[in-house]
């Protein structure tokens, strides 16, 4: 029996050390992944303030982790240094990242259960006024993220600090296989799990690339980054669940009926 991804070509656009996995699970489904990183994590250029924040962690009364990375690149340090304080409140906005502390032993992580987002974590009971005014509060993220849960949880009264531990960086690419792979019609879907790596990949591809592009059908895992590409012209935007898992089923429905 045919496997449901059998000769569909998709482009992996994760970075490169997270990118592994989906096109495992492309391949398991007998797909071919290509891979094209959009993002690459690097460590921050100054680690002072982050050092500084990690002595200080006995003052706080809940850490966020955005993503994997921050858990990755925050907890390495921590580890290093100190433990965890012992009645410190972990949250996450995904079930990735709180698979990734898990790694590092921690339990107990509050972690929405159907939505993976920031708006979905701040929906909990656990992040409402009643429990954050008054309570310092920290947030392990890269550089330049998205402010919505320090504004949102300042507004509830909380005190927030934000500790960067990774820098994201666009990636130098040689566009050229990927055109090539385009104009002999062997990519027939892209995938993209941010919207700053939508935004990088459309740099990236430059003006001989978008036209393929915004023609390709492509498989984003959240709301927020299917507006992103709606704006920027793409005619095929299919919205899966999240993560790895979510995206490869949403390619399997779509191209079980689109593709003879």
């Amino acid at each position: 029996m045919s496997k449901p991804l059998t000769g569909i070509h998709i482009l992996v656009t994760r970075p490169s050390h997270q990118a592994g996995g989906l096109a495992g699970k492309i391949r398991a489904a007998g797909g071919e992944p290509c891979l094209f990183p959009v993002l690459e994590i690097q460590d921050i250029s100054d680690p002072r303030p982050l050092l500084e924040l990690i002595e200080r962690l006995d003052e706080f009364y809940l850490a966020i982790f955005v993503s994997p990375n921050a858990v990755n690149k925050a907890m390495s340090v921590i580890c290093a240094k100190r433990a965890l304080p012992s009645d410190l409140k972990i949250a996450t906005v995904g079930q990735g990242t709180a698979r990734t502390l898990r790694r590092f032993g921690v339990s107990g992580v509050i972690v929405p259960a159907v939505r993976f987002d920031s708006e979905a974590l701040l929906d909990m009971a656990e992040l409402d006024r009643i429990n954050v005014a008054g309570k310092r509060i920290i947030i392990f993220r890269g550089d330049n993220g998205r402010e919505l849960l320090g504004e949102t949880l300042r507004k509830r009264g909380a005190s927030v600090e934000y500790a960067e531990c990774y820098r994201r960086i666009r990636p130098e690419a040689e566009i050229g296989p990927l055109l090539a792979a385009w104009t002999r019609g062997e990519m027939n879907g892209v995938t993209v799990t941010s919207s700053e790596g939508l935004r990088n990949l459309w740099e990236m591809v430059g003006d001989s690339g978008r036209t393929w592009l915004k023609n390709t059908p492509l498989f984003v895992s959240h709301e927020r980054i299917a507006g992103v590409a709606r704006k920027l012209g793409f005619n095929r935007v299919i919205v899966t669940a999240a993560g790895d898992d979510g995206l490869v089923a949403g390619l399997q429905d779509y191209f079980s009926g689109h593709m003879g």
